[in-house]
């Protein structure tokens, strides 16, 4: 009988690899002036044509001849005639592997949280025809990362609108391109919007119907936020987040979540639960609370106002940012977190000091692979915490790898923000191990 999962205990933890001296590590690429993930698309299609090209030059051999007569040449620079199984590093350039993608991971590598949300968005929605189009798409302010994590829940279904960020006076260009090709009319789902705009944001002259939200604070933007949902979801959220207002990088893991279950996220400060925080729990008294970080985040006097108020507050936390979003990641009580214990699921990694990349990323987590948002804060090293959750979660067979259940990693952000070696080790934890001796 196969067994519902793999088993995956006595995995022995591979080795950590000693780091190359300094005058060892190859120079990282300059980075391009101006973003180019609004052209995605095109450009993975132009990328798996080459590299079927390449492909068929390297299976064709050295001496074969082409239509013409000429000879096709695959040796390495340098008078190399020995065959190789693997591309020269100029043709692993030039494919943009692994940067871009592994056998386990996948990259969107925009500099900035404006191209990373653009190519998201094109990913999750890739729009070549027009049910591939979002009803609406939500248009966030560039520095507004609590409206953006707030605005990630109207990812969640029915309404599924991924996140684009704007300025005051203009629109990026990344986010103008994407917005076209994503192209958005409204529906019922949406009440007629196509865009949902937060906050004081540029918008192009044919947007057609615009929902607003503005408030100018992080606690009352998130409350009109959660109102607005509840309007468009036709009733009350199953559950409320509550996250810091004042540490950013512990509110991330929110997005990913509300994107997932369409549970709105709420704001508090550290010294008194917001009024506005407090009037949509007045109203929403029978949802049970879940506050995402520690005491030194979101002291306990906090949770004291909390339960005045609400029928049920739990804590959701780890020690840090890194922890808490594993704690997220793990957590399950009742119909609430995602409970990813086992192998077999997506995940989404994204840098500590990014929050509005979090929002950026929530498209991820509510498809394809669905996945909760797990932090790194460095570009070198993937934290320890994060190696060992995905120890804990590798996949493993003991037959058939055809039978397994795998685990998916997308990367957001370029080489600058997470390093192509810390991405191979990502695809390493996250590669399907063989266990035991069967046969």
């Amino acid at each position: 009988m196969i067994p519902k999962r793999p088993i995956n205990r006595d995995v022995p933890p591979t080795e950590e690899t000693e780091a190359r001296p300094e005058e060892e590590k190859e120079p990282k690429p300059p980075r391009e002036p101006r973003s180019q993930t609004p052209k995605l698309l095109a450009g993975l299609v132009a990328l798996a044509l080459v590299f079927i090209v390449v492909a068929i030059v390297f299976a064709s051999g050295s001496s074969d001849k082409n239509e013409s007569g000429g000879e096709v040449t695959t040796s390495a620079p340098g008078g190399n005639d020995n065959n190789s199984e693997s591309p020269t590093p100029q043709v692993a350039e030039a494919l943009a592997f692994p940067a871009f993608a592994t056998n386990n991971t996948t990259r969107i590598g925009g500099p900035d949280p404006v191209a990373n949300a653009a190519g998201i968005a094109l990913a999750v929605f890739p729009s070549t025809t027009p049910h591939q189009q979002p009803a609406a798409v939500t248009v966030v302010g560039e520095e507004d990362w609590a409206g953006a994590i707030a605005a990630s829940v109207l990812m969640a279904p029915p309404v599924r609108a991924p996140i684009l960020f704007s300025a005051p006076d203009a629109m990026p260009e990344d986010s103008e391109e994407a917005l076209a090709a994503l192209g958005p009319q409204g529906g019922k789902e949406t009440g007629g919007a196509s865009l949902f705009a937060i906050g004081a944001v540029a918008l192009p002259s044919d947007a057609g119907k615009v929902t607003r939200v503005d408030s100018g604070d992080p606690a009352g933007t998130a409350a009109q936020i959660a109102t607005l949902r509840d309007r468009l979801f036709g009733g009350p959220p199953k559950h409320i987040v509550i996250a810091s207002s004042d540490k950013p990088e512990f509110a991330m893991a929110a997005a990913a979540w509300a994107a997932r279950s369409g549970d709105p996220v709420l704001y508090t400060g550290a010294k008194k639960l917001s009024p506005a925080t407090a009037a949509v729990l007045k109203e929403q008294a029978k949802a049970p609370v879940f506050v995402l970080g520690p005491e030194s985040v979101i002291p306990k006097k906090v949770l004291k106002e909390i339960d005045k108020i609400s029928k049920r507050v739990d804590r959701v936390a780890g020690k840090d940012a890194v922890g808490t979003a594993i704690a997220l990641a793990r957590y399950h009580r009742g119909s609430f977190g995602w409970n990813v214990n086992d192998p077999g699921h997506g995940f989404v990694l994204a840098r500590s000091d990014s929050a509005a990349g979090a929002a950026a990323a929530a498209p991820l987590s509510a498809s394809g692979t669905w996945g909760p948002l797990l932090l790194t804060e460095d570009p070198d090293r993937l934290p320890a915490a994060v190696r060992s959750y995905f120890l804990d979660v590798k996949p493993g067979y003991t037959t058939d790898p055809t039978r397994a259940f795998y685990n998916h990693v997308w990367v957001v952000g370029d080489q600058d923000a997470i390093d192509v070696a810390q991405q191979a080790e990502v695809n390493e934890l996250a590669e399907l191990t063989k266990i035991g001796g069967g046969e």
